[in-house]
C-alpha cells in the first residue's frame, strides 16, 4: 500500500506457499477498492483451480461486484474480475479477448503464481500486462524466476517484501517437516536387459543402459511400481491410514498405474470406499471433481491421489501429511511449489508437521543455496548402508510437453515405445539417518541410536513413557508425536521385527525391554475373557477388532473408519455398530478397555 502511494506501479511480493498470498492480495485489492483509489481491477491466475477457489473463499465478499471471465465472454459492467490467462489469449489474434477492454480499463493488475508465465518476455501473461501498461500491477509468487530467459525482477523490480519458508516454519505459520528418502538398486545401479529379452507383450527390448531418466517414461518396470506403493503403504499403516496423500508421477499413465498399485496394496480400505485412492489428473473428469473434497479438511475421502503436475501448485491442501515423490524433479521452483503442499497447519485437524517421501532424489535440491528452509531431519532407508547416490539430478535434464491447462504430462516423445517389463524385481538400496543438531550441523547415525535419541529426549524413563501410554485417549497421538521427532517406527519394524507392535518397539529401543508381538498380545487378551459383559454381537466386534490389531497394530483399532472394513460390515453400518454398546461414548470406552487390556501386563 505504501509503494503504491508512492506512485509505484510494477510490484513483486515474494511468500512462501501457505502464507497467504491469496489473502493478502484480497486485503490489498480490498482496500483500493473501497476507498475509491482503484475503480477496477483484474485478478490473473492460471488454472482454474485458483480462480475458483479465490471466487469462493478469498474473495467473497465481492459479492455482486466479482465475476469470473469464462466462454470468452466480455461483460464490461463489474468492478473486480477473475481470469485464466488462457481464457483471454490465444494464438491468433481474435483469440486475444483482453483487447475487448480499452488499455486503461483497469486500475489494478495482479498476477497470481507469476513465476508460471509473466515473467517471460514472451508469455501471453505479459502480452495482456504490456497492453495494460498503465494499470499498477502485482506480482505475486513464492518462486520468483530468475535465468537468462527469465526474470520476475527485471519486470516488476525487485520484492517490496519477501517472506521465506525458513521463516514461516520459524514464527511457526508453517509445518515442519522430515524427509523419507528410499532408493532403489534399479534407480541407483541402473538396468540393462538381457540379450533377447522382451517385455510382458513379447516385444524385444532395445539393448541399452536404463536408468532413472527412462523409467516410467521408456522403460516400465511394473516391480517397481508396486515397491513405491508397498514402501507408501507400509509407512501409512505405521503412522495413519487415513492421512491425506499425495504422490507426484512422471506423468499421467504413471499416474493412473501408481493408482492402481496403491489399490492393490490397500485391497481392504479400498474395498471398503472407491475414493480411498484416486487419480486427479487434467484427463480425468472423475478425479478433478474429488480435488475439493481431497482439500476440504471435513472431507474422509479422497485419502490418497496421485497426479503428475495438476496439484503442483495452488492446491490448498491444509491436512495434507505425506507428499511421495516418484518423479525427478529439475527445478527449484517446481520443488518448493511441490513442498508448499504440505506447509499448511491445521491444529483443529492435528496437521502441525508433514513427511515427504521421496523415491527419486529430488530433495537433493535442499542443499541447493537458493533453498531457504531447511528439512527436520532426512532418513534414507533400506536393508544396509549403501554408497553415495551417483549424481544428484541436473537442469539439463529431459524437457517434456506440458499440456495447456491444467499442465499435466501426458506420455509425448519422438519414439512413442515404451516397454512394460513385469519380471525385474526390485529392491531397497539405501538406509541412512541424517538430521540437523541444534547448531545446523548434518548429523549421521544408525536408526536405532537415533530413535532411541529421539524417545529419551521425550521420555526420560520407562515408567515416564508407561504413565502416558496408559493415560493417552489415543495411542495415536503418542505416535504421532514421535513420528514428529523422527522416530520412523515402520522403518524400526524391518529393522527389529514387523510383527510387533509400535508400543513393543518403543519399549525395547529406547528402554531395552522385551517385546512381544501383536499376535502375542492380542491371544493372552483372549484368554483373560475381557469382554464377558458386553452382549454376543459388541463381544463379536470386540474379537474382530482384536484381530485388525493382530494383523495392523493399534492405529487401525482406534479409528473408526475400520468399521467399514471387512469382516466388520457383517454386524451393520458403523452407526448399528456404534450402537451395539449403546452409543459412541460407550464403543470409545469399550476401545479404551480392549487397550488397557492390551497393555496391562506391561505396567
Amino acid at each position: 500500500m505504501d509503494a503504491i502511494a508512492r506512485g509505484e506501479n510494477r510490484i513483486l511480493l515474494v511468500m512462501a506457499a501457505g502464507t497467504g498470498k491469496t489473502y493478502t492480495a484480497f486485503q490489498i485489492i480490498w482496500r483500493l477498492w473501497k476507498s475509491g483509489t482503484k475503480k477496477r481491477i483484474l485478478f490473473l491466475v492460471d488454472r482454474n483451480i485458483l480462480a475458483d477457489q479465490t471466487k469462493i473463499n478469498d474473495f467473497k465478499p465481492f459479492g455482486k461486484a466479482m465475476t469470473k471471465i469464462t466462454n470468452r465472454t466480455v461483460d464490461k459492467a463489474f468492478e473486480i474480475y477473475l481470469c485464466l490467462y488462457q481464457a483471454v489469449t490465444g494464438i491468433e489474434e481474435e483469440q486475444n479477448i483482453y483487447k475487448e477492454f480499452s488499455p486503461d480499463f483497469f486500475d489494478l493488475v495482479v498476477v497470481d503464481e507469476c513465476h508460471r508465465g509473466s515473467a517471460a518476455d514472451d508469455a501471453a501473461w505479459r502480452r495482456v500486462l504490456e497492453y495494460f501498461s498503465s494499470a499498477t500491477q502485482i506480482g505475486l509468487t513464492a518462486t520468483p524466476k530468475e535465468t537468462k530467459d527469465v526474470s520476475n525482477i527485471e519486470y516488476f523490480g525487485d520484492p517490496i517484501y519477501t517472506y521465506s519458508l525458513r521463516q514461516g516454519i520459524s514464527d511457526g505459520f508453517l509445518a515442519p517437516y522430515k524427509v523419507v528418502r528410499i532408493g532403489f538398486d534399479k534407480d541407483l545401479d541402473g538396468w540393462r536387459p538381457e540379450a533377447g529379452q522382451t517385455d510382458k507383450y513379447g516385444r524385444l527390448i532395445e539393448d541399452r543402459e536404463y536408468n532413472d531418466r527412462d523409467f516410467d517414461w521408456n522403460l516400465i518396470l511394473e516391480k517397481r511400481t508396486e515397491l513405491v506403493a508397498a514402501k507408501v503403504t507400509e509407512f501409512l499403516k505405521a503412522t495413519d491410514r487415513f492421512a491425506k496423500t499425495i504422490i507426484f508421477c512422471e506423468n499421467i499413465d504413471h499416474a493412473e498405474r501408481m493408482r492402481q498399485a496403491m489399490v492393490n496394496a490397500n485391497p481392504d480400505l479400498a474395498a471398503a470406499n472407491n475414493k480411498y485412492v484416486m487419480r486427479i489428473t487434467g484427463d480425468n473428469d472423475e478425479g478433478k471433481a474429488q480435488l475439493d473434497n481431497f482439500i476440504d479438511p471435513e472431507s474422509t475421502y479422497p485419502v490418497i491421489v496421485t497426479t503428475s503436475r495438476l496439484m503442483s501448485t495452488g492446491v490448498d491442501a491444509q491436512t495434507c501429511h505425506l507428499i511421495v515423490l516418484d518423479r525427478r524433479i529439475n527445478s527449484m521452483t517446481e520443488f518448493k511449489q511441490i513442498i508448499g503442499r504440505g506447509t499448511r497447519i491445521n491444529e483443529d485437524y492435528n496437521k502441525l508437521f508433514f513427511t515427504i517421501m521421496d523415491f527419486k532424489r529430488a530433495t537433493s535440491l535442499f542443499a541447493d543455496p537458493d533453498f531457504d528452509g531447511d528439512p527436520v531431519q532426512i532418513y534414507e532407508p533400506g536393508p544396509e548402508e549403501p554408497p553415495i547416490p551417483p549424481d544428484e539430478p541436473s537442469e539439463d535434464g529431459p524437457d517434456f510437453p506440458l499440456g495447456n491447462d491444467p499442465f499435466d504430462i501426458p506420455f509425448v516423445q519422438e519414439n512413442p515405445k515404451k516397454f512394460y517389463v513385469d519380471n525385474v524385481e526390485v529392491r531397497v538400496a539405501t538406509e541412512r539417518v541424517q538430521y540437523l543438531d541444534e547448531n545446523g550441523k548434518l548429523i549421521t547415525e544408525s536408526l536405532k541410536d537415533y530413535s532411541r535419541k529421539a524417545v529419551r529426549q521425550s521420555y526420560a524413563s520407562l515408567n515416564d513413557f508407561l504413565t502416558v501410554w496408559k493415560d493417552a485417549e489415543k495411542k495415536q497421538t503418542i505416535l504421532e508425536e514421535l513420528a514428529a521427532k523422527g522416530v520412523f517406527l515402520n522403518e524400526l519394524a524391518e529393522q527389529v521385527g514387523r510383527d510387533y507392535d509400535a508400543f513393543d518397539l518403543v519399549c525395547h529401543v529406547a528402554f531395552d525391554q522385551p517385546p512381544l508381538t501383536r499376535k502375542e498380545r492380542a491371544e493372552k487378551v483372549k484368554k483373560r475373557n475381557v469382554f464377558g459383559k458386553y452382549g454376543d454381537k459388541a463381544r463379536a466386534v470386540l474379537d474382530s477388532l482384536l484381530q485388525k490389531y493382530a494383523d495392523t497394530g493399534i492405529q487401525s483399532v482406534e479409528s473408526l473408519e475400520i468399521l467399514k472394513v471387512d469382516p466388520l460390515p457383517v454386524f451393520g453400518t458403523p452407526v448399528e455398530i456404534v450402537n451395539l454398546f449403546g452409543g459412541k461414548p460407550a464403543y470409545l470406552a469399550a476401545i479404551r478397555e480392549l487397550e488397557t487390556a492390551l497393555y496391562q501386563k506391561a505396567s
